[in-house]
């Protein structure tokens, strides 16, 4: 595959379980506690080890998402609110 060639594009028909992110604060041992901006929901604490997942800043906290084989991860805001619609 030559440096010009445009990698092949996909379209997301995935549903996911997702909260957008308040605020978060982690732990020694890479867990989060965090809080959406939906109110109803209670704080999540997360496993061990999401620090790696989390590529947020304070300019953009994002979406915690869980997948339907329950894999957890971090999306930035715009990317999840272009790829997904609340049902």
């Amino acid at each position: 595959m030559g440096a010009e060639a445009e990698l092949p594009r996909y379209r997301s028909h995935k549903e996911v379980w997702a909260l957008k992110i308040a605020a978060i604060e982690f732990a020694e041992d890479g867990s989060a506690k965090i809080a959406p901006v939906d109110s109803g929901y209670a704080t999540l604490k997360t496993e061990a080890g999401y620090r790696t997942k989390f590529h947020g800043g304070e300019d953009d906290l994002g979406y915690y998402v869980v997948y339907k084989d329950g894999y957890k991860s971090w999306s930035p805001t715009v990317a999840f609110e272009e790829g997904y619609t609340r049902t």
